[in-house]
Formats: C-alpha cells, structure tokens, sequence
C-alpha cells in the first residue's frame, strides 16, 4: 500500500507534469526567441529533447517515490489497462496531469513574456503536408516505445534505480526521432495544457490534430503495456500481478 495519502500523490502529478511543460515545451519559445527568427535546424531539436529528457529524469527522482511520476496520461491508463495502477484514480491522475501542464503553459509566459505564445507556446504540431495516419503512427510509436521501457523499468526485476536515466534517455530519443514530423509530444498532457493557455491568450492553435495526438499516445501506451505483460509473465505470475 502507498504510504502517502492521495492529495500528495494528486499533487506531485500536478508539480511533476507543469516542470515538464515549463522546463521542456518551455525550450522551444525559449530558442525562438534567442535565434530571432532564424528557422530551426537539427541542432536546435537536440537541444530541446535534452531539456524535456533532463527534466523527466529529474521529476522521475523527485517524484517517483510519491506518486510513481507517471505525468504522463498515457503512462497511467496504461498501467491501469494492466492491472498495474487502480482505474479508479485514474481520472484524478489524468485531471492533475493536465491541470500540472496548464500551470506550466502559464510560468511559460510569466518567465518568457508574451512573445512565448507569439512563437507558438512550444505546442507540439504537424505540417499539413503530413497525414494524419503518418501523424498517428509517429506518436503512436514514440508513445509506445517510452512505455515500453517505463513498464520495463518498474518490473519487480528491474536494475534498481535506474528509471529516471533511462526513461530520460527515451524521450530525449524519441524526440529527436519523431520531433520533425509530430513535434515528439507522446504525452497528452504535455500538449493539452499549452494548447488551453494560446487559446485563451488569442493564439493560434491546430485543435484538429489534437484527437490524433491524443488517441495515437493513448493506443501506442495500452499496447505496448499489453505487450511487456505478456513478455514478462512467468508461470508463477499466474496466481499473482507481475
């Protein structure tokens, strides 16, 4: 049983999830605005992968503990999916996960000004000239490929403390894989809470992708905790939870 009470978990998922929308989606106005209107080139999106990998493993240490770090939506009704995680607090999760990003959209523009949302608020976005199955199957894998190793790294046979390097590493990974197609969000948070503050700050915003990003993260997370599942059950799993 966890020893803290709900509010402290509720409350790190709020916490955890805004450092990684203000540290990490924060890095993108943050570089718009220091290359004043250059376009970005590849190393730009290293750079911005490094910070949201940085932050995550940050969180993960700081966090973990509490309320298992998920900030991460599709992490949670994963683990749920899985019998890993109570579908029960799920909806309190997700709602503090979502209100976390909408917070850290918010210290975006407190720290970088208004010109944070002129340059896009750092929401993670797709060309037009991209389908949306090319979109779908880009978040889908990438939000696949994080939970894969998240479910794997919390196995009972884990190397112990390895987490937040690992699940770090992923995402600075994964984003710099799918970061030019889809912008790498793989996390429906992260993109939820920016996409709620540019609207209420007058910006522009692709609400029509965000079904996609949404649905492909949640699918890519259920199937890849479905998979290690079934990868890592033994037959003396049979009688008790992995």
């Amino acid at each position: 049983m966890n020893e803290y009470r709900t509010w402290q978990r509720l409350l790190s998922e709020f916490v955890g999830t805004a450092l990684l929308v203000f540290v990490g989606v924060g890095s993108v106005p943050a570089l718009a605005i220091a290359r004043a209107g250059e376009p970005f080139t590849g190393a730009e999106l290293g750079i911005i992968a490094l910070a949201f990998g940085t932050i995550v493993m940050a969180v993960v240490y700081v966090f973990g503990y509490i309320s298992g770090a998920h900030i991460n939506p599709a992490v949670t009704v994963a683990l749920a999916a899985t019998r890993k995680f109570p579908w029960r607090e799920v909806p309190g999760y997700v709602l503090a996960q979502v209100l976390g990003a909408t917070i850290g959209a918010f210290a975006i523009v407190a720290a970088l000004g208004r010109v944070a949302s002129d340059e896009g608020l750092g929401i993670a976005a797709s060309s037009a000239e991209i389908p949306f199955w090319q979109m779908f199957a880009a978040e889908a894998i990438g939000t696949f490929v994080l939970v894969l190793v998240v479910f794997g790294l919390i196995h009972r046979r884990a190397a112990p403390g390895m987490a937040g390097i690992a699940i770090g590493f992923t995402v600075f990974a994964v984003i710099v894989t799918i970061g030019a197609v889809t912008g790498g969000s793989i996390n429906p948070a992260r993109n939820t809470g920016p996409m709620l503050v540019q609207t209420l700050l007058g910006g522009e915003v692709a609400w029509e992708q965000w079904p996609v990003y949404v649905i492909a993260q949640l699918v890519g997370g259920v199937v890849a905790g479905a998979l290690f599942a079934a990868l890592s059950r033994t037959p003396s799993d049979r009688e008790e939870r992995v």
